[in-house]
């Protein structure tokens, strides 16, 4: 993992949450501890999110470029702050993330990828919690430029690769997601 940049995600509003989501306390740890553990081997770290907001040793913040507008806009904050290469976004609602489940992604990475994504049990891509290619830096800008925000929508269908097999990401939306 040390050719990827760790972004994590942690601007949102955490409006269903009710109080600030990354500093919830899961098993005495944080959100936004637990899922920055997940990268800590990452050889650059950045920790999108509103200038000051959170103390996190070791990640570099980066100020939401479009605050308010999803995490499509976080990887295009992302994106544009990481050197050229792979960057691992992962959203701080995502506590079960692991050191394994990174290696699977980028284990995937084909010459032609430009984003991998693990498969839910559904089979539904995950898009808060994979890899992405700075080359997809434009498209994103041009995404957000025309009004769209969904992140599904960062890479196309024929650059992404699709991991089945691994384990369920809980999303934390609510006090109760955290509670299960």
């Amino acid at each position: 993992m040390n050719d990827l940049t760790a972004a994590v995600l942690a601007g949102g509003r955490s409006s269903r949450f009710g109080a600030d989501k990354a500093l919830a306390l899961l098993d005495g740890q944080t959100l936004l501890n637990r899922v920055c553990a997940s990268l800590q081997a990452c050889s650059k770290r950045l920790l999108v999110a509103p200038p000051g907001r959170y103390d996190a040793p070791g990640w570099h913040p980066v100020p939401d470029t479009r605050p308010g507008e999803g995490p499509l806009a976080g990887l295009e904050a992302a994106l544009g702050a990481a050197p050229p290469g792979w960057v691992a976004l992962a959203g701080v609602d995502l506590p079960d993330l692991t050191p394994a489940y990174w290696q699977a992604l980028l284990e995937a990475r084909t010459p032609e990828t430009l984003s991998v994504q693990a498969l839910d049990a559904s089979g539904r891509p995950q898009p808060l919690a994979a890899l992405y290619h700075t080359a997809l830096l434009p498209r994103v800008t041009g995404l957000l430029d025309s009004g769209e925000r969904r992140l599904r929508l960062a890479a196309s269908r024929e650059s992404t690769v699709l991991v089945s097999g691994l384990p369920g990401l809980r999303n934390v939306n609510t006090p109760a997601d955290l509670q299960q």
